[in-house]
């Protein structure tokens, strides 16, 4: 018993086995065998359809096409130099927020505002004291005050005699416990 529709022969005109599993070529639509389904052995006129690769350009985000044998990053250069659509305006600024201490050039990412005189400041001198805010008529806390007041009766640097004895005397209580 026979089969005569069962099965196709190949396209490749040297072979023309009888093929009951054949294979079609995604491109010129033929029936091949095994052994001339790929686009080299049945010679496929339209392969060259299949042999490009797509990237795409990482700016314009457009596909580049690459012919075979072409190294692909070279390609996207040359298209980001010469045919890239992709102009940037303006780059935006990170740290745009400059500081208004005198003679302080640093820029900060978000605006640091003093709360006494309105001034945008760096991280360095955000504080009243450290800005010297003279627009305030009082520090922001109790502690800024004695802070002040101890930064401007002593040179920086000195130690408070009166805390360094309290200090001891808390020490030696724990020692001998």
């Amino acid at each position: 018993m026979e089969f005569p529709d069962l099965g196709k022969h190949c396209s490749e005109k040297s072979c023309k086995q009888l093929d009951f599993l054949p294979l079609t070529c995604d491109v010129c639509k033929q029936d091949f065998c095994k052994d001339h389904f790929t686009y080299a052995a049945h010679k496929c006129p339209f392969a060259f359809k299949k042999d490009v690769q797509v990237p795409v350009c990482p700016l314009c985000n457009k596909p580049v096409p690459v012919k075979k044998g072409e190294i692909p990053d070279v390609v996207v250069g040359e298209h980001m130099d010469r045919d890239c659509k992709y102009r940037p305006e303006k780059k935006e600024k990170i740290f745009m927020y400059r500081c208004s201490k005198e003679g302080c050039k640093k820029k900060e990412m978000l605006q640091v505002t003093c709360d006494q005189c309105r001034g945008n400041f760096c991280i360095q001198h955000r504080h009243p004291l450290d800005h010297s805010c003279r627009r305030g008529s009082r520090p922001m806390s109790v502690a800024g005050c004695s802070a002040r007041r101890a930064s401007e009766s002593k040179p920086s640097g000195a130690f408070n005699t009166l805390s360094s004895s309290w200090l001891a005397q808390r020490f030696r209580s724990k020692v001998k416990r």
